[in-house]
This record gives C-alpha cells, structure tokens and sequence, in this order.
C-alpha cells in the first residue's frame, strides 16, 4: 500500500474504519486525546481513543512511527 506522510505534521491519523479494513491491532489511549480544528473548534468525529504501531519504508530505510 502506498501512502503520504506529511512530515511536518504534529501528528499522524488514520480513521477507525480504514485501521479495521487494513487489520491494524489497535491499543487502547489510557485517555482520549480530544482534537481541535484549526478554527479552534473540536472535531466532530470525537476524541482519538485508539493508538497503531506502523513500520513503512521511507526510501529504503524501515521505519516504525507510533
């Protein structure tokens, strides 16, 4: 599967339905991380409750993001 990072993000989402399409194992956040828009309001879709475990090739090196 080819993906897009954006390096320069804060950080890295995926949706719950596209982590269970693609068999992540999800580990359970011990609190959920509310996530606000760049309007300041939160986002509709609700806090991040659930954390992955991705190893990727970036070019040719293995890299692990969590």
């Amino acid at each position: 599967m080819e993906v897009l990072l954006d390096s320069g993000a804060m950080g890295l989402v995926m949706s719950k339905q596209f982590a269970r399409r693609h068999k992540f194992k999800r580990t359970k956040l011990e609190r959920p991380m509310y996530v606000r828009n760049v309007n300041g309001m939160l986002n509709y879709v609700g806090p991040i409750v659930d954390t992955v475990e991705v190893e990727c090739y970036i070019g040719y090196v293995l890299a692990s993001i969590l």
